[in-house]
């Protein structure tokens, strides 16, 4: 464990993020630096997924939230980004892509189990919930989280429950939790420059389908005429 590499590259970081920023803005940023420099110490937190929760707490801190990292939500879950503004709660659940070892094999069907999982269990605690990823990965998720509950099927959560059960299973997902969970934003986190960049999940997913195709929990056909159309999303639905 390198904690002074650790430090220094968390607070370069926020230094690149904020620049030419607020003061105010700038002060809250740091002491999310502060906060993850503590974690690292506990090995809690790793470098890559710490640099992406401090890059996507800057925006939301210049978008007026108080927010925290690693925030304690129940007993048994930690949130990557929690913030409040004024009576509204968003969590933002970080995706790197990491596969491990025993998932070599499938690492798609992990994936996409992961991510399911994560809307699933998380998006209850706040208002609104978003995942937040880098412009590198592309993420695989049901098109059944960013849909009205009313254009649900029980037939299509059941479906979503049996591949999460795979590998998520203590306890498993229910059939009530999925049936309400909602994916109301993708966040799109570069940290060369340091900004984040809003998605309307339903814009994400008809540039993500021509790479992921028919192979994930969506069944989209005509995916090869799309492509990637993030700018024109990122007019949809901010917050």
């Amino acid at each position: 464990m390198d904690v002074r590499r650790f430090r220094d590259d968390i607070y370069r970081l926020s230094a690149k993020a904020c620049a030419g920023d607020d003061p105010e803005v700038t002060a809250k940023v740091r002491k999310v630096a502060d906060v993850l420099v503590g974690l690292y110490r506990k090995n809690v937190v790793k470098i890559n997924h710490s640099a992406l929760e401090l890059v996507c707490a800057r925006e939301l801190v210049r978008r007026g939230y108080e927010v925290e990292v690693e925030h304690r939500v129940d007993r048994a879950l930690v949130c990557d980004v929690y913030g409040e503004r004024g009576d509204e709660s968003l969590i933002v659940e970080i995706e790197t892509g990491f596969i491990p070892p025993d998932a070599a094999v499938e690492p798609s069907a992990y994936a996409r189990g992961r991510i399911a999982s994560k809307i699933a269990r998380y998006s209850g605690f706040a208002d609104r919930f978003a995942l937040g990823t880098t412009p590198t990965y592309v993420l695989d998720f049901p098109r059944f989280f960013a849909e009205p509950a009313r254009e649900r099927s029980t037939v299509e959560a059941a479906r979503i429950k049996a591949a999460t059960d795979v590998r998520y299973d203590r306890p498993p997902i229910s059939m009530e939790e999925l049936m309400v969970a909602r994916l109301h934003s993708i966040f799109l986190i570069d940290v060369d420059s340091g900004e984040t960049m809003e998605v309307d999940p339903l814009g994400y997913l008809e540039g993500a389908s021509k790479f992921v195709g028919s192979q994930g929990l969506n069944r989209v056909s005509g995916a090869r005429e799309r492509g990637f159309k993030f700018a024109e999303s990122a007019r949809q639905g901010l917050l």
